[in-house]
């Protein structure tokens, strides 16, 4: 399958890998494993949402934030690894919803980084999830998606 060029005609944009702010690797590769860290709702170094879902931001803003979250994340896959065409499949998505002490839908919330990787890779796309809500996410960032996928084997 050509991933990138159903991204391409999905109309989907991988924006350009984000930088660390830290002492990290934006995403590590072991064997056929590609580790990504957690990114944040973070358009050419600019966060797009800030706050709490349940208070500040609605479930819709919280799902679109996801989804900027794990193109990131496929950015930080893209850079270590050259073409998301050596996807074979994603395994995990960790999200993170910085949420009031009343808002239940994290996976709701969520499910915005799980569409649009089933969107881009089909039944490849399926995956393990975790959807955990947080008091608090750096910089106040609503959402923070991290991945793990695995690569086609080689020749």
């Amino acid at each position: 399958m050509d991933y990138e060029e159903r991204i391409r005609k999905l109309g989907i944009e991988i924006p350009e890998a984000p930088k660390p702010v830290a002492e990290y690797l934006p995403a590590k590769r072991i064997e056929r494993l590609v580790f990504c860290s957690g990114q944040g709702p973070v358009i050419e170094g600019k966060i797009i949402h800030k706050g709490k879902l349940g208070a500040e931001k609605t479930i819709e803003e919280g799902y679109e934030a996801a989804k900027i979250c794990v193109l990131n994340c496929l950015s930080a896959a893209k850079e270590l690894i050259g073409t998301l065409n050596q996807v074979d499949e994603i395994i995990k998505v960790t999200g993170f919803v910085n949420s009031s002490p009343d808002f239940f839908d994290q996976p709701k919330v969520i499910n915005g980084a799980s569409d649009v990787l089933v969107k881009i890779f089909g039944d490849k796309g399926r995956h393990a999830r975790c959807a955990i809500g947080t008091s608090i996410l750096p910089g106040n960032i609503s959402v923070e998606v991290e991945l793990i996928l695995s690569l086609r084997e080689t020749s």
